[in-house]
């Protein structure tokens, strides 16, 4: 395993997207246990994607632009859906000392939905785990999944970082309800941006 691909690999996964802000949002709102759920859910959302980069799946949402346009509309709808579930109250970031928590299966299916959904996904890891196998190799197979069981591994530890740091500032929020409703609105708007940003993308 390179150092370049560890390095690469942790500076993508530390940038701020829909993943990181799904942890984020339930770390802070249910607690570090809920929120290292949703870190493993994002992480399972990742498996799709890497099956189709390495069975070359993705090249069809390359090269469609209606399967890339169906995907991509099904992900900018379940982004607007996070957002009004993050604003409302007593939805996704709803913060209470003895409140009701999610079920666990409902954080990882969220967790996953967000990624699937996400057509990008399948071509970054088409473009970057490539660059990563010997050009001289036989069957690259082996190698591409290694790379990406590598790269699952370093996003779930990288989320449960954020989950847990998440966590530390419950006290802090539960005792200042204004800074609830400023935090509830920042996400909601996050995750709208977000999905209004995929719906003009091309590719």
């Amino acid at each position: 395993m390179s150092i370049e691909f560890l390095v690469t690999s942790i500076v993508v996964i530390l940038l701020p997207g829909t993943g990181v802000l799904y942890t984020l949002a339930v770390g802070l709102g249910q607690g570090a246990r809920s929120g290292i759920v949703a870190a493993f859910g994002c992480t399972l959302g990742i498996v799709p994607h890497v099956f189709a980069s390495i069975v070359g799946l993705a090249a069809i949402l390359h090269t469609s632009a209606l399967a890339f346009q169906v995907v991509k509309y099904l992900g900018v709808a379940y982004l607007l859906y996070m957002a009004w579930s993050i604003l409302r109250e007593g939805g996704a970031l709803t913060i209470s000392g003895a409140g009701t928590k999610a079920a666990s299966g409902r954080i990882v299916v969220n967790g996953i939905l967000l990624n699937v959904l996400n057509p990008k996904l399948s071509l970054f890891f088409l473009a970057f785990l490539p660059q990563f196998v010997p050009a001289q190799a036989i069957d690259p197979t082996p190698k591409l999944l290694l790379l990406a069981l590598m790269f699952m591994a370093l996003t779930f530890i990288v989320f449960v970082g954020y989950a847990v740091g998440a966590s530390l500032a419950r006290d802090y929020v539960i005792s200042r309800p204004s800074v609830m409703v400023w935090l509830r609105r920042s996400f909601a708007g996050t995750f709208g941006l977000l999905g209004l940003k995929l719906a003009l993308s091309d590719r």
